[in-house]
């Protein structure tokens, strides 16, 4: 299943970032990404999303993106089409996420720039909180 979630993934390149959005080409957040991707993979709506705010230094939602990964998601090794889960400046809890679209590249939703391919770096990896992949069969 990983080279549609590779291909829709790359589809989102260049959507404006929006906060709590998820429409491919208007707007979307890294949580947005993710829904949409799982969307037209799937041909099915995604896990309702938590409520959460736009500043991941925010915790009053730190432990949700995990919850929702666990719930919904299986672990996996990062490999093209897995989902990666990262923490944010000293935050002990995932606030962001991201579609592994290649080796040693992600695709994310960024605010400023909105969803961009970019190099999963170093400095990414060492964020890394989780690791996980769509179930199959969804």
């Amino acid at each position: 299943m990983s080279a549609p979630i590779v291909a829709a993934a790359r589809d989102w390149v260049g959507t404006p970032y929006r906060h709590r959005a998820a429409l491919r080409g208007v707007g979307c957040d890294c949580l947005g990404l993710l829904a949409g991707v799982w969307r037209e993979v799937t041909g099915t709506e995604p896990p309702a999303l938590p409520n959460y705010r736009a500043d991941w230094r925010d915790g009053s939602h730190a432990a949700e993106l995990q919850g929702l990964a666990e719930r919904w998601l299986v672990p996996r090794e990062i490999e093209p089409g897995a989902v990666l889960l990262f923490r944010m400046g000293s935050a002990a809890l995932p606030r962001h996420c991201g579609i592994v679209v290649a080796d040693g590249r992600f695709v994310h939703a960024q605010e400023g720039l909105g969803v961009v391919e970019g190099a999963l770096s170093e400095g990414w990896r060492k964020r890394v909180a989780g690791v996980f992949g769509f179930p199959e069969g969804v």
